[in-house]
């Protein structure tokens, strides 16, 4: 039963996602990626992993949208004489998208067939706990952890340096 409703989230996260690359407009797309984000904490929640859900919802589905929205209320519509600028555009896309859908396919192939037929919980039982998260967090990757807060905090100055010009 679990596997059915793993596979019918993954299904609604997918057109989710699909939804959000193709509404015509920018409102549409922000609110087809709340849905997307909220799919993938309930995924997260069936592969046993609730910190990360909930992180996925505060962070993401949150604060992430909430600048998204900001952004697109304050830009605007993306004029027409912006939209398609690059010509061969769409069918690369088009054939970009088909190319990462084979692969998809095959590494989902391949992980049944080697799984015996199903998905396999081949996690440790504290995988996805905060516990967890904080002690590899703190100690395998705390120089990553630091330098994405240099590199936040420098996008924020530079933010604020760029917004100040302007006046």
């Amino acid at each position: 039963m679990d596997l059915i409703f793993f596979y019918i989230l993954a299904i609604l996260a997918v057109l989710s996602a699909l939804g959000m690359v193709t509404a015509r407009n920018a409102v549409h797309g922000v609110l087809f990626m709340v849905a997307n984000f909220a799919l993938v904490a309930v995924l997260y929640l069936l592969l046993d992993a609730p910190f990360i859900a909930m992180v996925q919802i505060a962070v993401y589905a949150g604060a992430i949208i909430v600048l998204f929205l900001f952004v697109v209320m304050l830009i605007g519509p993306v004029p027409t004489s912006l939209r398609d600028k690059l010509p061969g555009q769409r069918p690369l896309g088009l054939l970009a998208g088909l190319v990462l859908l084979l692969l998809i396919g095959s590494v989902v192939a391949v992980a049944t067939v080697t799984a015996g037929g199903g998905i396999s919980s081949g996690v440790a039982s504290g995988f996805g706990s905060p516990q967890a998260i904080g002690e590899l967090l703190f100690t395998r990757y705390l120089y990553p952890f630091e330098i994405t807060s240099v590199i936040l905090l420098a996008a924020m100055v530079g933010a604020v340096v760029l917004g100040k010009k302007g006046q």
